[in-house]
């Protein structure tokens, strides 16, 4: 049902076929398999939603959740990959402030 109304003209009827690549792709040439784990993904879903009915346990599974993750980081992760895996050492990099208008990105306010 969600790739039917995907590709069909539920999302944006001015262009009933803006979605047919995505559909396309994931039909018929899925090389990272998005589409394999969508039926457990579902299934997932709806244990979560079961669980956040009752907000105590809820609370709880959440405080336990993050309180055993630790110390990771990704930041910490690729400096240990850094420094014993590809044993290569930081470099400073300066870098402009960020400016929008520079930056090339422009907000699309109108699809049509």
């Amino acid at each position: 049902q969600v790739i039917d109304q995907i590709g069909s003209r539920y999302f944006y009827s001015r262009k009933p076929d803006l979605f047919k690549p995505l559909v396309d792709s994931l039909l018929y040439s899925d090389e990272y398999l998005l589409l394999a784990d969508y039926q457990s993904y579902v299934n997932t879903q709806k244990q979560v939603s079961q669980a956040y009915r009752d907000q105590d346990h809820w609370t709880r599974m959440s405080i336990i959740n993050a309180a055993n993750m630790g110390k990771f980081s990704s930041d910490r992760t690729i400096r240990e990959y850094s420094q014993e895996i590809w044993n290569v050492e930081p470099i400073s990099v300066d870098l402009d402030e960020y400016d929008q208008d520079s930056a090339g990105l422009k907000r699309v306010t109108n699809l049509h």
